[in-house]
């Protein structure tokens, strides 16, 4: 009876029917769609993750079967080679070894064969020798291939997961939304419009203010903050619509740096930099495992695509942003 209750209980809350769940109030939806929202865009930067490692693993794929296609037409003509050592033996003493050896699927074998070499010479073992050194390279190359490809379809499927994880949170958080009386969902979208008009009239103000040199990362931090309300789109990097390492691409991209598209690999770029030596420019990462990057814009500030239901804005840094901690930050 214990077992069945706990399985039910599992299931329950696994797939949450709808009828076991009230409407919430308005503060709690709000802060439940953020939540969503905030989630939507960690699931994205671990998709674009998965897309770069897949975009890699394809040109890597596609430079070994080039490669390996090399390597089989060596194999040709090794076997045709070997074609004329069996058709010389055959002429020079008729059937026998000769035969055997052109329809041998392992010619290594007459080499341990004293009275073989002897027939073929110094000379046709050597290439005997290329032939299956050159069958074991294709051979090997067939495994290489073969565990890139098991790669490709792993990358596929957990790219496949973390956008439909992000699709469904965005989902839920419309539900949610959907939830409420009319009336209190006109009023929170009043007052998340209200909210969001002050943070981009504030944004604009930053921005505008800010000076720089002709560093990169001045350049780079420039670049962002021209992009000030345009909107969140996921795998966006440009030129009206990004996510956030989609604007940290193109800002280093506009200051002659290339950045792949993805905060969990651009991390990897650059000089780390403690949060008490911070020049703006740098570049913030939170969350753990990543799943965020903004710019430092100096003044306890940066600029940033925060998440669907968003734009890009200037907002305080702190050690915590959302749930997610401060985990380091890159100079380029």
């Amino acid at each position: 009876m214990k077992r069945f209750i706990a399985a039910f209980l599992v299931v329950f809350f696994l797939f949450e029917p709808s009828f076991a769940w009230a409407a919430p109030s308005v503060s709690g939806a709000q802060r439940e769609v953020d939540r969503l929202r905030t989630l939507a865009a960690d699931k994205y930067e671990a998709a674009n993750e998965a897309t770069i490692k897949i975009a890699s693993l394809e040109r890597e794929t596609t430079s070994l079967k080039e490669q390996e296609s090399l390597i089989k037409s060596d194999l040709e003509e090794a076997k045709k080679v070997l074609g004329r050592i069996a058709l010389q033996n055959y002429q020079g003493s008729g059937f026998g070894t000769g035969l055997e050896l052109l329809l041998s699927t392992d010619p290594s074998q007459y080499l341990s064969d004293a009275s073989m070499l002897n027939v073929v010479g110094t000379r046709y073992a050597n290439e005997i020798r290329k032939y299956m050194l050159t069958k074991q390279k294709v051979q090997s190359s067939q495994l290489v291939i073969a565990d890139r490809v098991n790669l490709l379809k792993s990358e596929n499927i957990k790219l496949s997961r973390e956008v439909s994880a992000a699709k469904a949170a965005l989902a839920k958080a419309t539900r949610i939304l959907n939830s409420l009386k009319k009336e209190d969902r006109e009023r929170l979208l009043s007052q998340e419009a209200a909210r969001e008009n002050k943070i981009f009239k504030d944004s604009q103000k930053y921005a505008t203010s800010y000076v720089g040199d002709n560093s990169r990362g001045s350049t780079a931090l420039k670049f962002a903050l021209k992009q000030i309300g345009d909107i969140y789109v996921w795998a966006a990097a440009g030129p009206t619509r990004w996510d956030c390492s989609g604007l940290t691409m193109r800002a280093y991209q506009a200051a002659g740096v290339s950045l792949p598209h993805s905060s969990r690999v651009q991390v990897r770029y650059g000089k780390s930099i403690s949060y008490g030596s911070l020049k703006p420019g740098d570049l913030l990462f939170f969350g753990k495992p990543i799943s965020h990057v903004s710019i430092y814009m100096g003044g306890g500030k940066m600029v940033q695509a925060p998440r669907p239901g968003k734009k890009v804005e200037v907002v305080k840094l702190t050690k915590m942003f959302g749930r997610k901690p401060f985990v380091g930050a890159r100079r380029l």
